[in-house]
């Protein structure tokens, strides 16, 4: 039996060209495997916030509280000697008038004057009639504080919130002066609360004995974020 082939049909014709490109391949294959690089992964984190959770300490806040005045100590009343016209009085003063023209006179010295030492008035802490907001006494120190104070963008950022305590002296012209933080929460508030407190109006003046006195208010100021 005759096998019927063409020679389109024989590979063996093509061998040599099957045989090159294979080692080009297998070639480029290797130069790719000496060329690859491969780098180590990296994990990126944005900064987090943390927010410290500092306990709350009991402050006292200033509250009104009467007092009663103790009672004014009685009259005092003067003694008045009357004597006779015909009794004699021992007068230490002596007048010398034989001074003239002539007589020379010594120049006055006046004495050294004394510093005059200003004493600071006493701050009280309570007294019979306590200092209050002039608008609408505790409400209307609550609707300024919530109209003026604004929130710091880096309290509210990271989530901080709390009551800031201030201290400040209302004088007795009713003007507010140093003004200070007993306990603060950091991010800002501490500050602004100093801020809102400093740019308030004159108060109505605490009295003691019906005078006006200097009173230390303390003031709880509140930072809450909403939602």
């Amino acid at each position: 039996m005759i096998d019927k082939k063409t020679e389109k049909a024989d590979l063996e014709r093509r061998r040599f060209l099957f045989t090159q490109i294979g080692l080009v391949l297998a070639l480029g294959l290797v130069l790719f495997g000496f060329e690859y690089k491969s780098y180590d992964k990296k994990v990126v984190t944005l900064g987090e916030r943390t927010v410290t959770d500092i306990p709350e300490e009991m402050i006292q806040v200033t509250q009104q509280k009467m007092e009663v005045a103790p009672p004014p100590p009685p009259p005092s009343t003067t003694v008045i000697n009357i004597v006779d016209n015909d009794v004699q009085i021992d007068n230490d003063i002596t007048i010398d008038a034989s001074i003239d023209a002539s007589t020379q006179v010594e120049a006055y010295v006046p004495p050294a004057a004394k510093e005059e030492v200003i004493e600071e008035a006493e701050v009280f802490l309570v007294v019979e009639s306590m200092p209050s907001f002039p608008n609408g006494g505790d409400d209307g120190l609550k609707k300024y504080l919530a109209q003026t104070i604004k929130y710091p963008t880096i309290a509210r950022e990271s989530g901080i919130q709390g009551t800031v305590f201030v201290t400040f002296v209302v004088e007795r012209d009713g003007s507010i002066t140093d003004v200070k933080v007993l306990r603060g929460i950091g991010g800002g508030c501490d500050e602004e609360a100093i801020r809102a407190v400093k740019s308030m109006p004159k108060w109505i003046p605490g009295k003691q004995r019906g005078k006006p006195v200097r009173v230390q208010f303390n003031m709880p100021v509140k930072f809450t974020l909403a939602g």
